[in-house]
């Protein structure tokens, strides 16, 4: 086939129907990620496991996920992308059933490991697939649809988790993706195909660079156990971590100079060159940072401070989805009526702004209100995810796509690791030197101590001195949750303050090029 051909390649079916095929298949990964969150402590009672041990539920899938995403590119160039894609769902649906059955927390830790595998190489294909079944002024509207799936999935997660895990049991988060797997796998079957170029490079069988795909899998597997378990293990203060994070940096350094210097590298590193796709890269990592990281901050407020259940903590988070849900329609069919690049950076303002909103949070906070704020906080997040989606691959050939849509989701999962582990440090770190700030004020002769003491045992129908032992635990632990606040206060400051100073950066990207009408008699002659 002529490269003019190549060019106007269009897929057999309905390019929509194509986009809802593939969106199935993330909304079923995306939400088992976070109904298996809710279900953790249930999932550690049932296997006999301390909460420590369970945590290794989430940590396996984590690292399995982050080892697949950037070789997903090099995997579906070497193999066909729709033999790759089905494989992928193919392994997420039967690993889903060999969780539900798993009998104990090594097994099931296994089962996680292989779901992860599944599940990893999923969004880069998916991505990869609407590039090349959607023309550039389309492609909004179908990463909007894309984004949907994304962003609803993990709203309802918590909730249905939640409901699944209250009524029936846990095995049910898993046994439940299995109806879906299949009909994905039926429908990618019959929809997805892969453009004619793919059977030339398949034809051609290079030699596998067997030292990337080993560095790449060992540095990306130790880094995300570092960040992962940081905190847990006190950061450097474990020599588990010190010889992880040195094992991790001096692979993936040696990973960088071996992949720019080979013919057919796993990773094509070269392409952050790219001056649209470096900027993207950064870009994305750091709405992986916010995205995420607001994402676990608030349900711990909710959880830690105002005791709130999983469930309800779901709540309040679920409209917030639903109104990116609309955010991501209305982004997707105004891409292209002006630049995109204002739109960004409009939308990084919006978001720091909403942030920024987060910190009049309190102890008195009702659910009405921090359901709202998060909503704001959110608004803008569509704005930021479909018009960097598409100038993603500005000036990119088209043989490149599996690599961008590997690549960009590599880096939006690295930042959000990065971010939750920063930002557990932060709050476990700011909490401590508040908490020491705010005792510093309290002196147990003072007016106001006694006060306080005098009250509460008045309350309890106690004396004095009974009562002071009760009344200086009383005091402590909103002492406690005080400094927690201040410490949440602090880091929602401090992600609004980094989006804002980062949103001008979105101005170093080109414009994608504009369409050229072709000559369709030009073409029957190719």
């Amino acid at each position: 086939m002529t490269a003019a051909a190549q060019a106007v390649w269009k897929p057999k079916y309905n390019p929509w129907l194509i986009a809802l095929t593939v969106t199935l298949a993330t909304f079923m990964e995306v939400l088992d990620t976070s109904i298996a969150n809710v279900a953790l402590p249930h999932i550690a009672g049932s296997v006999g496991a301390s909460q420590e041990e369970a945590t290794w539920v989430l940590t396996s899938y984590l690292v399995a996920s982050a080892i697949i995403l950037p070789i997903s590119g090099w995997l579906s160039n070497r193999f066909g992308r729709k033999r790759f894609y089905m494989t992928c769902v193919a392994l997420f649906t039967v690993s889903s059933l060999l969780c539900g059955f798993a009998p104990s927390l090594p097994l099931l830790i296994a089962a996680r490991i292989l779901q992860g595998l599944g599940g990893g190489g999923l969004a880069p294909s998916e991505q990869a697939i609407l590039v090349d079944t959607f023309p550039m002024e389309k492609r909004g509207q179908a990463f909007a649809l894309y984004g949907m799936a994304v962003v609803v999935a993990p709203a309802i997660g918590p909730t249905l988790g939640g409901w699944i895990t209250d009524n029936y049991n846990w095995h049910w988060i898993f046994f439940i993706n299995i109806p879906i797997g299949i009909f994905s796998l039926f429908l990618s079957n019959r929809m997805v195909e892969d453009p004619p170029e793919f059977a030339v490079r398949r034809r051609r069988r290079d030699p596998v660079d067997v030292i990337g795909l080993v560095s790449v899998a060992l540095g990306v597997g130790l880094l995300e156990f570092t960040l992962d378990k940081g905190q847990e293990k006190d950061w450097f203060g474990s020599g588990e971590i010190q010889t992880t994070f040195a094992l991790a940096a001096c692979i993936m350094v040696f990973f960088v100079v071996w992949e720019w210097r080979h013919p057919d590298p796993i990773v094509d590193l070269k392409l952050l060159k790219n001056r649209n796709f470096g900027t993207a890269v950064f870009l994305q990592l750091i709405l992986g940072m916010v995205l995420f990281g607001s994402t676990v901050l608030i349900p711990q407020y909710l959880q830690g401070l105002l005791n709130y259940t999983a469930e309800n903590a779901g709540k309040v988070l679920s409209p917030a989805g639903f109104v990116m849900m609309i955010g991501m329609a209305v982004a997707g069919r105004t891409l292209g009526k002006s630049d995109p690049r204002l739109t960004v950076m409009l939308g990084y303002i919006a978001v720091a702004a909403g942030l920024y909103n987060l910190t009049r949070l309190d102890l008195y906070s009702s659910f009405a209100t921090v359901t709202w704020w998060r909503a704001l906080q959110v608004i803008g997040l569509p704005f930021i995810f479909i018009p960097i989606s598409t100038l993603n691959y500005v000036g990119v050939p088209r043989e490149k796509s599996n690599q961008i849509s590997s690549l960009s989701n590599f880096a939006r999962n690295i930042g959000g690791s990065a971010g939750t582990a920063l930002l557990t440090t932060f709050l476990a770190r700011s909490s401590q030197v508040h908490a020491a700030n705010l005792a510093s004020n309290i002196n147990a002769g003072s007016y106001a101590v006694t006060q306080f003491t005098q009250q509460f045992a008045g309350a309890l129908h106690m004396g004095v001195t009974a009562a002071q032992p009760s009344a200086m635990a009383q005091m402590y632990a909103q002492l406690n949750a005080q400094a927690g606040m201040l410490a949440y206060k602090n880091a929602f400051a401090i992600l609004g303050g980094v989006l804002l100073l980062l949103s001008p950066l979105v101005w170093i990207m080109r414009l994608p090029p504009k369409r050229v009408a072709v000559d369709p008699e030009q073409m029957a002659a190719h």
